[in-house]
């Protein structure tokens, strides 16, 4: 694999923890095009992250929703 390939996944982990999100799971395939006609090889990466957000509540309050865990 090529370390261009990999420093560029490194940089948009980077990016995107940079962001506040957790990075869970990183692929990175590497391909040669069989729709271009250059030598050059391709690369897909697929970022997986979570963000939890503030849901505005105490948590305190009864909530009577029958999908809330409690």
């Amino acid at each position: 694999m090529d370390e261009d390939m990999l420093a560029d996944q490194r940089r948009l982990v980077e990016l995107v923890e940079a962001e506040g999100w957790e990075v869970t799971d990183v692929e990175l395939s590497a391909y040669d095009s069989p729709w271009a006609d250059e030598d050059d090889p391709e690369a897909t990466v697929t970022l997986t992250a979570r963000k939890p957000y503030d849901d505005g509540e105490d948590g305190d309050e009864d909530d009577d929703s029958p999908y809330r865990v409690k």
